[in-house]
C-alpha cells in the first residue's frame, strides 16, 4: 500500500483518488474545501497557491498527483494555479524534506501552437498563443526542471459524468454548428480514461516526462453533435448562420495523438465519443 497525495482533488483527482483507495492505496486529498470527497479519500485542507497552508503536508507521500484546475477562465486564475501553485507544492516538499518517487502534472493540448488542424504529438513544438496554454507550459517546465522525477499527461477536453450538458442541449434542440466547426478538430477524453492514464503511469517503473491523454479519434463539433442527435433520437443539428465563426487557424484546431500512451500499454475504457457518450446516455443499472 502506498501513501499519494492529490494536490487540488476535483474532477480528475476524486475519481482517481477512489480508483486508487479501491487497490488499498492511504489517499490524501488536498483541497481548499473537501467537505464534497468521497470517504475514502482523506482530506487535506490547504490552498495551493498560499505558502502558508502548505507548511504541513501528510507524511510519507510516495507519489504525488497534480491535478488542480482554475475555477474561472481567466489570465490571473491560470497562473495562480499551474504556476503559482506548482511553485509552492514544490517548495512545500522540499521544505519538509518529503521525497516523492514521482509527481504527475495534469497539463492540457493547449500548450501547442498548432491551428490548422495537422496532428500533433509529444515531440511537436509547444507555442501556445493564449494565456492559458503560455501559463500550462510554464508550470510543466517548473515541475519537469524541479527537484523530483516527474511526468506531464497533457489531456484533451475532459467530458464524463456530470458533464454531459452537451446532451441535454442537443436533446432540447439549443445547440448548432457553425461554419467552422465543420472543419476544426477537437480532441477529447472522458473523465475516467484520465483517471485511468494517471494511474497506468504511476505503475510504469520509469515513465517518460510527457504522455498525451486524448483518445483514438480527434474529431470536429459537427460530427459529434450529430452523432448524438442520431443517438438521441432527436431531429439532426444543422449548420446555423447565427452562430458566430472564428477564424480558420482557430487556436484549438489540431489532431493530437494518442500513440505513445497506447505503446505504453494503457487500454482505453473509452476509444472514442462514441462509447463515452453512449454510457452517458445508458442509464445506471439498479443496484
Amino acid at each position: 500500500m502506498a501513501n499519494i497525495l492529490i494536490a487540488g482533488c476535483g474532477y480528475i483527482g476524486t475519481a482517481l483518488g477512489s480508483l486508487l483507495a479501491a487497490e488499498g492505496h492511504a489517499i490524501w486529498g488536498l483541497r481548499r474545501h473537501p467537505a464534497m470527497l468521497p470517504p475514502e479519500i482523506r482530506p487535506w485542507v490547504a490552498d495551493l497557491t498560499s505558502p502558508e497552508s502548505l507548511q504541513t503536508l501528510p507524511p510519507t507521500v510516495d507519489w504525488v498527483f497534480y491535478t488542480a484546475a482554475p475555477d474561472t477562465h481567466d489570465e490571473a486564475a491560470y497562473r495562480a494555479v499551474y504556476v503559482e501553485g506548482v511553485r509552492n507544492l514544490l517548495h512545500a516538499l522540499t521544505f519538509q524534506q518529503t521525497r516523492p518517487r514521482h509527481i504527475f502534472l495534469t497539463s492540457s493540448t493547449g500548450v501547442y501552437g498548432e491551428s490548422s488542424g495537422a496532428w500533433v504529438d509529444e515531440t511537436s513544438p509547444t507555442t501556445p498563443t493564449e494565456f492559458a496554454g503560455i501559463h500550462l507550459l510554464e508550470g510543466e517546465c517548473l515541475l519537469l526542471e524541479g527537484p523530483f522525477p516527474a511526468t506531464v499527461l497533457r489531456l484533451g477536453g475532459i467530458y464524463g459524468p456530470g458533464r454531459a450538458s452537451l446532451i441535454e442541449r442537443v436533446r432540447r434542440g439549443e445547440i448548432a454548428w457553425g461554419n467552422d466547426e465543420s472543419s476544426v478538430y477537437f480532441n477529447r477524453i472522458h473523465r475516467d480514461d484520465a483517471a485511468g492514464a494517471l494511474r497506468h503511469l504511476m505503475m510504469l517503473p520509469c515513465p517518460d516526462p510527457v504522455y498525451l491523454g486524448v483518445d483514438h479519434e480527434p474529431t470536429t463539433m459537427a460530427v459529434l453533435l450529430d452523432w448524438l442527435s442520431h443517438a438521441i433520437g432527436v431531429p439532426p443539428t444543422r449548420q446555423s448562420e447565427s452562430v458566430s465563426t472564428r477564424t480558420a487557424r482557430h487556436p484549438a484546431n489540431k489532431r493530437c495523438r494518442n500513440a505513445k500512451l497506447v505503446a505504453s500499454g494503457y487500454a482505453f475504457r473509452y476509444p472514442t465519443f462514441r462509447e463515452g457518450y453512449a454510457a452517458l446516455l445508458t442509464p445506471p443499472s439498479p443496484k
